[in-house]
């Protein structure tokens, strides 16, 4: 077995340098640059290259377009992999599709849906997103609005989801949406396959603090599916939002094909240290500290993104562990972002055409505090370590057993005096 990854990793490499690009620092900013047209069939025909090559889908069974190859094999590409550019046809929208997505419709879809969608997931062919969140329903998304009904052998889908990462340039989203107004708010709700091109589903840029509009708002005006588009149990939806939740805080991209590096061992914070030498401060004694911090927390937040994704992915662990993950991540990055703007000074304000590590440093102070927020913020995940992992009370909670036509009702009085 050793011997075949060793050749495996062997193969990989060889075929990283002959038909990738290395990274670098600028391709990994999340910054204002706008997806294209000809971006989208440009990065669909290089995915598909990676693809038929058969590292995309690593661990993915072979009847669902996957090569079902072992973790190992995985962990493998990850590692070789981790200093290219891997193709992104759909921006972020193809790592939620590849490492989000997928795993969850291989947990919760019908055998003919796995075989007939996720091929054309792993090609390039499709761009998924997720349709969670609503106005007003984010951290509680069981409180969404978004409203199914069945009629005849379709569902007539109408509501307004927002904050979806690349709806733009995706080709179809999965919409989490009430089909049971009696039920409690967590029992009342399904998954659907909605086509992001369909007429009535209108799809609006949100621009962002960093100048992108990465970020999306969707309306959906009577879009009619079909039976066949429901993923899972009609009613059920809970279980499964569980599922692609515990998938994304434990970065699902590292088992099915994503760039994460699963905890290989990095340089010393590199792009820190590249700062603090253009500015001649690599040998400043508080400088050189601060980035020993970053190092340290570089490296811990890896061991503990492997170790428990691992847990999780294996399901040796409960599901919650994924949280440790991400509230990790929404801990260090803010801290990291702001090292990093400290570093650079005045230059992470202003900075001359060509400077590409002053113009670095603002965009990553200003996305600083993405992984504290999206995907549920810091509070949420303490809130579901202590209770999910440690066993602690639960937080009160005065509507998870009314039903939501009850909940509505109640609401209008919420705030008022009595008389």
């Amino acid at each position: 077995m050793t011997a075949d990854l060793d050749t495996y990793r062997a193969t990989a490499r060889s075929w990283l340098e002959a038909n990738l690009e290395r990274r670098t620092p600028e391709s990994a900013l999340r910054s204002a640059h706008e997806i294209s047209a000809d971006d989208v069939a440009a990065g669909r025909a290089q995915q598909r290259l990676v693809h038929e090559a058969g590292y995309l889908g690593i661990t993915v069974p072979v009847e669902y377009g996957g090569q079902g190859l072992t973790d190992a094999h995985q962990r493998i590409w990850n590692e070789e992999s981790s200093e290219y550019s891997l193709p992104a046809p759909g921006g972020i929208a193809t790592g939620v599709t590849i490492g989000i997505i997928v795993p969850t419709l291989l947990a919760h879809a019908s055998e003919e849906q796995k075989r007939n969608w996720i091929p054309k997931m792993l090609s390039g062919e499709e761009i998924w997103v997720q349709l969670l969140s609503e106005p007003g329903a984010g951290s509680d998304l069981a409180g969404l609005f978004t409203r199914a009904t069945r009629d005849g052998d379709q569902w007539v889908i109408n509501g307004n989801k927002v904050w979806s990462s690349g709806a733009l340039v995706a080709d179809y989203g999965v919409c989490l949406a009430r089909t049971d107004w009696e039920a409690p708010k967590h029992k009342g709700l399904t998954w659907f396959k909605v086509p992001l091109d369909d007429r009535a589903v209108t799809v609006r840029p949100v621009r962002e603090i960093n100048g992108s509009a990465e970020f999306c708002e969707e309306f959906l005006d009577d879009v009619a599916v079909g039976v066949e588009m429901v993923i899972g149990p009609e009613n059920g939806g809970w279980a499964i939002a569980n599922t692609m939740l515990a998938v994304e805080r434990s970065g699902g991209a590292r088992k099915h094909g994503g760039s994460s590096d699963g905890g290989v061992q990095h340089d010393f914070a590199p792009d820190l240290v590249a700062l603090a030498t253009g500015r001649g401060l690599a040998n400043d004694p508080a400088i050189r500290q601060q980035i020993a911090r970053c190092h340290i927390n570089d490296y811990m937040q890896r061991q503990l993104s492997a170790r428990a994704g691992e847990l999780v992915a294996t399901g040796s662990a409960n599901p919650a562990v994924a949280s440790m993950i991400k509230l990790g991540l929404g801990v260090v990055q803010p801290l990291r972002a702001q090292i990093g703007l400290d570093i650079a000074g005045r230059s992470g304000i202003a900075w001359t055409p060509g400077d590409d590590q002053g113009g670095a440093a603002a965009t990553n102070y200003l996305n600083g505090r993405i992984m504290a927020i999206a995907g549920g913020s810091n509070q949420i995940q303490r809130n579901i370590i202590s209770e999910r992992l440690l066993g602690l009370p639960r937080e009160p909670s005065v509507d998870s057993d009314k039903p939501f036509t009850d909940v509505m009702r109640d609401a209008h009085s919420w705030g008022s005096k009595p008389s």
